[in-house]
Protein backbone atom coordinates (compact mmCIF):
# COMPACT_ATOMS: atom_id res chain seq x y z
CA UNK A 1 0.00 0.00 0.00
CA UNK A 2 1.31 3.45 -0.92
CA UNK A 3 1.32 6.23 1.66
CA UNK A 4 -0.73 9.33 0.99
CA UNK A 5 1.50 12.11 -0.31
CA UNK A 6 -1.04 14.93 -0.09
CA UNK A 7 -0.61 16.30 3.43
CA UNK A 8 -3.40 18.88 3.39
CA UNK A 9 -5.72 16.70 5.49
CA UNK A 10 -3.00 15.95 8.02
CA UNK A 11 -3.68 18.93 10.34
CA UNK A 12 -7.33 18.06 11.01
CA UNK A 13 -6.45 14.42 11.75
CA UNK A 14 -3.56 15.41 14.00
CA UNK A 15 -5.62 18.00 15.89
CA UNK A 16 -8.33 15.40 16.55
CA UNK A 17 -5.67 13.11 18.01
CA UNK A 18 -4.25 15.99 20.07
CA UNK A 19 -7.65 16.82 21.56
CA UNK A 20 -7.79 13.29 22.96
CA UNK A 21 -4.14 12.75 23.84
CA UNK A 22 -2.47 16.08 24.64
CA UNK A 23 0.15 15.89 27.37
CA UNK A 24 -0.55 17.76 30.59
CA UNK A 25 2.40 20.13 30.99
CA UNK A 26 2.87 22.96 33.51
CA UNK A 27 3.23 25.61 30.79
CA UNK A 28 0.09 24.64 28.88
CA UNK A 29 -3.32 26.16 29.33
CA UNK A 30 -6.67 24.87 28.05
CA UNK A 31 -6.57 23.22 24.63
CA UNK A 32 -7.76 25.59 21.92
CA UNK A 33 -6.95 28.77 23.87
CA UNK A 34 -4.05 31.17 23.39
CA UNK A 35 -1.34 30.79 25.99
CA UNK A 36 0.44 33.36 28.17
CA UNK A 37 3.42 34.46 26.02
CA UNK A 38 5.71 34.71 29.05
CA UNK A 39 5.08 31.11 30.05
CA UNK A 40 5.36 29.89 26.45
CA UNK A 41 8.63 31.75 25.95
CA UNK A 42 10.10 30.59 29.27
CA UNK A 43 9.18 26.97 28.57
CA UNK A 44 10.58 27.04 25.05
CA UNK A 45 13.91 28.47 26.23
CA UNK A 46 14.16 25.91 29.02
CA UNK A 47 13.31 23.05 26.67
CA UNK A 48 16.16 23.83 24.29
CA UNK A 49 18.56 20.88 24.69
CA UNK A 50 16.61 19.79 27.81
CA UNK A 51 13.99 17.11 28.41
CA UNK A 52 10.48 17.86 29.66
CA UNK A 53 10.92 15.97 32.98
CA UNK A 54 14.12 17.87 33.72
CA UNK A 55 12.78 21.29 32.69
CA UNK A 56 9.37 21.08 34.40
CA UNK A 57 10.49 21.65 38.04
CA UNK A 58 12.68 24.56 36.95
CA UNK A 59 9.75 26.10 35.09
CA UNK A 60 7.51 25.79 38.12
CA UNK A 61 10.18 27.27 40.41
CA UNK A 62 10.81 30.20 38.04
CA UNK A 63 7.15 31.05 37.62
CA UNK A 64 6.52 30.92 41.36
CA UNK A 65 9.44 33.23 42.01
CA UNK A 66 9.04 35.46 38.93
CA UNK A 67 5.40 35.16 37.79
CA UNK A 68 5.69 37.73 34.99
CA UNK A 69 8.28 38.88 32.50
CA UNK A 70 8.54 42.17 34.40
CA UNK A 71 9.37 40.29 37.60
CA UNK A 72 12.08 38.34 35.82
CA UNK A 73 13.46 41.47 34.17
CA UNK A 74 13.90 43.09 37.59
CA UNK A 75 15.68 40.09 39.11
CA UNK A 76 19.40 40.31 39.94
CA UNK A 77 21.58 38.43 37.47
CA UNK A 78 23.10 36.24 40.19
CA UNK A 79 19.70 35.10 41.45
CA UNK A 80 18.59 34.01 37.99
CA UNK A 81 21.86 32.26 37.18
CA UNK A 82 21.71 30.43 40.50
CA UNK A 83 18.10 29.36 39.88
CA UNK A 84 19.13 28.11 36.43
CA UNK A 85 21.99 25.98 37.79
CA UNK A 86 21.65 22.37 36.67
CA UNK A 87 19.72 23.16 33.46
CA UNK A 88 22.94 23.55 31.47
CA UNK A 89 23.66 25.61 28.34
CA UNK A 90 24.08 28.71 30.46
CA UNK A 91 24.13 31.14 27.56
CA UNK A 92 20.38 30.54 27.54
CA UNK A 93 20.10 32.01 31.03
CA UNK A 94 22.10 35.09 30.07
CA UNK A 95 19.94 35.59 26.98
CA UNK A 96 16.84 34.94 29.08
CA UNK A 97 17.62 37.98 31.21
CA UNK A 98 18.54 40.14 28.21
CA UNK A 99 15.32 39.17 26.49
CA UNK A 100 13.14 39.72 29.58
CA UNK A 101 14.57 43.21 30.02
CA UNK A 102 14.00 44.13 26.39
CA UNK A 103 10.43 42.82 26.52
CA UNK A 104 9.74 44.70 29.76
CA UNK A 105 11.17 47.90 28.29
CA UNK A 106 8.98 47.68 25.18
CA UNK A 107 5.85 46.79 27.16
CA UNK A 108 5.32 43.21 26.03
CA UNK A 109 6.33 40.52 23.60
CA UNK A 110 6.17 41.13 19.84
CA UNK A 111 3.19 39.24 18.43
CA UNK A 112 4.80 38.01 15.21
CA UNK A 113 7.54 35.49 14.54
CA UNK A 114 9.52 38.16 12.68
CA UNK A 115 9.36 40.50 15.68
CA UNK A 116 10.21 37.74 18.13
CA UNK A 117 13.34 36.78 16.18
CA UNK A 118 14.81 40.19 16.94
CA UNK A 119 14.98 39.33 20.65
CA UNK A 120 18.06 37.72 22.27
CA UNK A 121 18.08 33.94 22.36
CA UNK A 122 15.08 33.46 20.04
CA UNK A 123 15.75 31.60 16.80
CA UNK A 124 13.42 30.51 13.99
CA UNK A 125 11.87 27.54 15.81
CA UNK A 126 11.32 29.35 19.11
CA UNK A 127 9.90 32.40 17.33
CA UNK A 128 7.50 30.25 15.33
CA UNK A 129 6.39 28.32 18.41
CA UNK A 130 5.72 31.43 20.51
CA UNK A 131 3.95 33.23 17.66
CA UNK A 132 1.70 30.25 16.97
CA UNK A 133 1.00 29.15 20.55
CA UNK A 134 0.67 32.57 22.20
CA UNK A 135 -0.56 34.79 19.34
CA UNK A 136 -2.33 32.47 16.87
CA UNK A 137 0.03 33.35 14.02
CA UNK A 138 -0.05 30.52 11.45
CA UNK A 139 3.71 30.07 11.61
CA UNK A 140 5.73 26.86 11.39
CA UNK A 141 7.57 25.61 14.46
CA UNK A 142 10.04 22.96 13.36
CA UNK A 143 12.19 21.38 16.06
CA UNK A 144 13.96 18.03 16.24
CA UNK A 145 10.72 16.18 16.94
CA UNK A 146 9.05 17.70 13.89
CA UNK A 147 12.10 17.03 11.72
CA UNK A 148 11.92 13.38 12.68
CA UNK A 149 8.17 13.07 12.07
CA UNK A 150 8.35 14.61 8.61
CA UNK A 151 11.55 12.82 7.62
CA UNK A 152 9.59 9.61 8.22
CA UNK A 153 6.36 10.79 6.65
CA UNK A 154 8.26 11.73 3.48
CA UNK A 155 10.98 9.00 3.69
CA UNK A 156 13.63 11.59 2.91
CA UNK A 157 16.95 10.13 1.75
CA UNK A 158 18.93 13.13 0.55
CA UNK A 159 21.55 15.38 2.14
CA UNK A 160 20.26 16.32 5.59
CA UNK A 161 20.79 20.08 5.40
CA UNK A 162 18.68 20.21 2.25
CA UNK A 163 16.10 17.82 3.67
CA UNK A 164 15.62 20.13 6.67
CA UNK A 165 14.73 22.95 4.29
CA UNK A 166 12.25 20.67 2.53
CA UNK A 167 10.70 19.73 5.87
CA UNK A 168 10.38 23.37 6.93
CA UNK A 169 8.64 24.19 3.65
CA UNK A 170 6.31 21.18 3.96
CA UNK A 171 5.27 22.14 7.51
CA UNK A 172 4.79 25.81 6.60
CA UNK A 173 2.52 24.80 3.72
CA UNK A 174 0.02 22.99 5.96
CA UNK A 175 -0.05 25.08 9.16
CA UNK A 176 -3.78 25.69 9.68
CA UNK A 177 -5.15 29.21 9.99
CA UNK A 178 -7.27 27.99 12.89
CA UNK A 179 -5.51 26.56 15.95
CA UNK A 180 -1.92 26.94 14.67
CA UNK A 181 -0.63 26.78 18.24
CA UNK A 182 -2.37 23.49 18.96
CA UNK A 183 -1.04 22.17 15.65
CA UNK A 184 2.52 23.07 16.71
CA UNK A 185 2.07 21.40 20.09
CA UNK A 186 0.41 18.37 18.52
CA UNK A 187 3.44 17.78 16.30
CA UNK A 188 5.72 18.14 19.32
CA UNK A 189 3.63 15.65 21.30
CA UNK A 190 3.52 13.18 18.42
CA UNK A 191 7.30 13.24 18.11
CA UNK A 192 7.85 13.03 21.86
CA UNK A 193 5.40 10.22 22.63
CA UNK A 194 4.68 8.23 19.44
CA UNK A 195 7.18 8.93 16.67
CA UNK A 196 10.15 8.54 19.01
CA UNK A 197 13.77 8.17 17.87
CA UNK A 198 13.83 4.47 18.79
CA UNK A 199 10.92 2.03 18.67
CA UNK A 200 8.24 4.40 17.30
CA UNK A 201 4.75 3.20 18.22
CA UNK A 202 3.32 3.13 14.72
CA UNK A 203 0.23 1.18 15.85
CA UNK A 204 -0.94 4.24 17.83
CA UNK A 205 0.12 6.87 15.32
CA UNK A 206 -2.74 8.89 13.82
CA UNK A 207 -0.69 9.64 10.69
CA UNK A 208 0.11 6.09 9.59
CA UNK A 209 -1.66 6.50 6.26
CA UNK A 210 0.65 9.40 5.39
CA UNK A 211 3.90 7.69 6.43
CA UNK A 212 6.15 6.55 3.60
CA UNK A 213 8.71 5.18 6.07
CA UNK A 214 6.05 2.93 7.63
CA UNK A 215 5.13 1.70 4.15
CA UNK A 216 8.78 0.82 3.56
CA UNK A 217 8.74 -1.10 6.83
CA UNK A 218 11.64 0.63 8.55
CA UNK A 219 10.69 3.99 10.10
CA UNK A 220 13.66 3.93 12.48
CA UNK A 221 15.92 4.39 9.47
CA UNK A 222 14.82 8.02 9.38
CA UNK A 223 15.97 10.73 9.65
CA UNK A 224 19.16 9.91 7.78
CA UNK A 225 21.77 12.26 9.21
CA UNK A 226 25.53 12.45 8.78
CA UNK A 227 27.54 10.76 11.51
CA UNK A 228 28.54 13.07 14.35
CA UNK A 229 32.27 13.53 14.83
CA UNK A 230 33.70 12.29 18.11
CA UNK A 231 33.88 14.97 20.78
CA UNK A 232 37.36 16.03 21.86
CA UNK A 233 38.30 15.35 25.46
CA UNK A 234 39.67 18.08 27.71
CA UNK A 235 41.40 17.61 31.04
CA UNK A 236 41.66 19.89 34.05
CA UNK A 237 41.65 20.29 37.82
CA UNK A 238 39.07 21.53 40.32
CA UNK A 239 40.05 22.79 43.77
CA UNK A 240 37.71 22.30 46.72
CA UNK A 241 38.61 24.59 49.63
CA UNK A 242 36.70 23.54 52.76
CA UNK A 243 36.42 25.46 56.03
CA UNK A 244 33.97 24.90 58.88
CA UNK A 245 31.17 23.49 56.73
CA UNK A 246 31.72 25.96 53.90
CA UNK A 247 33.26 25.79 50.42
CA UNK A 248 35.07 28.55 48.56
CA UNK A 249 33.38 29.52 45.27
CA UNK A 250 34.33 31.98 42.57
CA UNK A 251 32.23 33.74 39.91
CA UNK A 252 33.17 32.77 36.36
CA UNK A 253 33.60 35.54 33.75
CA UNK A 254 30.27 36.82 32.39
CA UNK A 255 30.86 35.52 28.86
CA UNK A 256 31.97 32.11 27.68
CA UNK A 257 31.40 28.62 29.02
CA UNK A 258 29.33 28.66 32.25
CA UNK A 259 29.56 32.44 32.14
CA UNK A 260 28.43 34.29 35.24
CA UNK A 261 27.96 31.13 37.30
CA UNK A 262 29.36 30.38 40.73
CA UNK A 263 31.98 27.67 40.42
CA UNK A 264 34.85 25.86 42.06
CA UNK A 265 38.27 27.33 41.27
CA UNK A 266 39.83 25.56 38.27
CA UNK A 267 42.86 25.89 36.09
CA UNK A 268 42.97 25.69 32.31
CA UNK A 269 41.11 22.86 30.56
CA UNK A 270 43.19 21.45 27.73
CA UNK A 271 43.01 18.66 25.19
CA UNK A 272 45.44 15.80 25.00
CA UNK A 273 46.70 15.42 28.56
CA UNK A 274 46.09 16.53 32.11
CA UNK A 275 47.79 19.90 32.73
CA UNK A 276 50.18 20.35 35.62
CA UNK A 277 48.34 20.80 38.91
CA UNK A 278 48.67 24.40 40.07
CA UNK A 279 46.61 24.89 43.25
CA UNK A 280 45.47 28.44 43.99
CA UNK A 281 47.11 28.36 47.44
CA UNK A 282 49.42 26.19 49.52
CA UNK A 283 47.58 23.56 51.54
CA UNK A 284 47.54 19.84 52.24
CA UNK A 285 45.78 18.92 48.99
CA UNK A 286 44.32 15.45 48.76
CA UNK A 287 43.29 13.84 45.48
CA UNK A 288 39.57 13.01 45.54
CA UNK A 289 39.30 11.25 42.21
CA UNK A 290 37.92 12.27 38.85
CA UNK A 291 34.56 13.41 37.53
CA UNK A 292 33.46 13.37 33.92
CA UNK A 293 31.04 15.69 32.22
CA UNK A 294 29.86 16.17 28.64
CA UNK A 295 29.40 19.64 27.16
CA UNK A 296 28.01 20.44 23.72
CA UNK A 297 31.35 20.51 21.95
CA UNK A 298 33.67 18.51 24.20
CA UNK A 299 33.89 16.02 27.06
CA UNK A 300 35.66 16.97 30.28
CA UNK A 301 37.67 14.85 32.71
CA UNK A 302 38.23 16.84 35.86
CA UNK A 303 40.68 15.81 38.59
CA UNK A 304 39.28 16.88 41.95
CA UNK A 305 41.40 18.00 44.90
CA UNK A 306 40.24 18.97 48.37
CA UNK A 307 41.86 20.56 51.39
CA UNK A 308 40.77 22.07 54.67
CA UNK A 309 42.05 25.64 54.78
CA UNK A 310 42.05 28.36 57.42
CA UNK A 311 41.87 31.33 55.09
CA UNK A 312 40.43 32.30 51.73
CA UNK A 313 42.52 31.97 48.56
CA UNK A 314 43.69 35.11 46.81
CA UNK A 315 41.15 36.78 44.55
CA UNK A 316 37.45 37.41 44.74
CA UNK A 317 35.10 34.69 45.92
CA UNK A 318 32.58 33.68 48.58
CA UNK A 319 32.31 31.08 51.31
CA UNK A 320 29.13 29.09 50.64
CA UNK A 321 27.39 26.87 53.16
CA UNK A 322 27.80 23.23 52.15
CA UNK A 323 24.45 22.32 53.65
CA UNK A 324 22.66 24.86 51.48
CA UNK A 325 24.76 24.92 48.31
CA UNK A 326 22.58 23.76 45.42
CA UNK A 327 23.13 26.46 42.85
CA UNK A 328 26.24 25.10 41.14
CA UNK A 329 26.43 23.98 37.51
CA UNK A 330 26.26 20.22 37.29
CA UNK A 331 29.95 19.69 36.57
CA UNK A 332 30.94 21.55 39.75
CA UNK A 333 28.22 19.89 41.81
CA UNK A 334 29.68 16.55 40.70
CA UNK A 335 33.16 17.66 41.71
CA UNK A 336 31.96 18.91 45.08
CA UNK A 337 30.10 15.65 45.71
CA UNK A 338 33.27 13.76 44.82
CA UNK A 339 35.32 15.79 47.31
CA UNK A 340 32.80 15.67 50.16
CA UNK A 341 31.70 12.08 49.87
CA UNK A 342 28.30 13.01 48.50
CA UNK A 343 27.42 15.90 50.81
CA UNK A 344 26.28 17.81 47.71
CA UNK A 345 24.44 16.01 44.96
CA UNK A 346 24.11 17.30 41.37
CA UNK A 347 20.56 18.16 40.36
Amino acid sequence: MTARSDLRELPSILLGWFDRNARVLPWRGPIGMKRDPYRVWLAEIMLQQTTVPHAAPYFEAFTRRWPSVNDLAAAPDGDVMRAWAGLGYYARARNLLKCARQVAARGGFPETSAGLRELPGIGPYTAGAIAAIAFDEPSAAVDGNVDRVFARLMALKGEWAQEKKQIAAAVAAIVPARRPGDFAEALMDLGATICTPAAPNCLLCPLTEFCAARTEGNPERYPIKPAKPAKPVRFGHAWVHLREGKVWLVRRPPEGLLGGMLALPTGVWQEGALPEAQPPMRADWQASGEVRHVFTHFSLRLSVWQAGVSRAPAGEGVWADLAQESGLPTVFAKALAQATGGTIRPR
